[in-house]
């Protein structure tokens, strides 16, 4: 008798703010635009300059906390998230690691039975965009634009509560329809202000413990969120029935060709 597994999947949702302005300068927020037009010596990381936070970012931020049930922290503060990427000007991100400015809440989605479920949101934090990398095959290099870098965002991390894809879209949607009515983000998934990364794991049904979980990025649409999931799903699986572990890894997902490879 073959084996039954249960899918774990909890998700890490970026969502780019609806201001006129950066998270910490003036630089226009507007998508498009020449590359790097939209720059200063602040969201391009010039030594001696010093971020100033935006008003707005904070109270999107709350807004946001409030209407998906969660605790609010009183006293809350930003971290250096570091490390050294090309699109990150500064070599660390200004995000909130330890102490985020909401947490503790959850959403009430439908399930395919007709019937309700709640799925936990662990906490919402503010934190800037990076910019963004041009890889010109042609002139084999790659260029950077860094009008994304200082976008304000507020990321919003569940809990592991969802079992499958139809779960994850009911999560993600009611999320868009909330955050859309209160003005807090268009959430525009082609041009990346709402953005999803799939923590997925597989276990034995009935098993208490979790098993290994993959990160799955590079996610722009709900039906290749959907695709992403059942493709990972099926993968773990096959490596779980051949004897061979998963490896906690983050994973890069192509659409194209409906299958993920190891990022890093």
């Amino acid at each position: 008798m073959s084996k039954q597994y249960e899918t774990v999947i909890g998700l890490e949702v970026h969502v780019e703010l609806a201001t006129r302005t950066k998270i910490f300068c003036s630089c226009s927020t507007q998508f498009g635009g020449a590359p790097n037009t939209h720059t200063c010596p602040v969201c391009t990381g010039m030594p001696g300059s010093l971020p100033v936070l935006n008003r707005q970012v904070v109270e999107y931020a709350l807004a946001v906390g409030l209407a998906t049930n969660c605790q609010i922290n009183q006293y809350c503060k930003f971290d250096r998230k570091n490390y050294f990427y090309p699109d990150n000007p500064q070599n660390y991100q200004i995000s909130q690691l330890y102490l985020p400015i909401c947490h503790d809440g959850w959403l009430e989605i439908e399930t395919e039975s007709g019937g309700s479920k709640k799925v936990g949101i662990h906490e919402i934090h503010m934190e800037e965009d990076a910019g963004k990398l041009i890889h010109d095959e042609w002139e084999d290099c790659s260029l950077v634009d860094y009008n994304r870098s200082g976008v304000p965002l507020i990321e919003i991390v569940s809990e592991p509560d969802m079992r499958n894809a139809a779960e994850v879209i009911a999560y993600l949607e009611k999320l868009r329809l909330i955050i859309q009515y209160l003005g807090a983000s268009d959430c525009k998934l082609q041009e990346g202000s709402m953005r999803a990364d799939v923590n997925l794991s597989v276990r034995e049904l009935g098993a208490p413990e979790f098993g290994t979980r993959t990160e799955v990025k590079n996610l722009n649409s709900f039906k290749a969120i959907a695709r992403a999931i059942e493709g990972e799903r099926k993968r773990q699986i096959e490596l779980l029935e051949e004897g061979r572990a998963v490896v906690q890894e983050t994973r890069r997902w192509d659409d194209n060709k409906e299958s993920s490879k190891a990022m890093r």
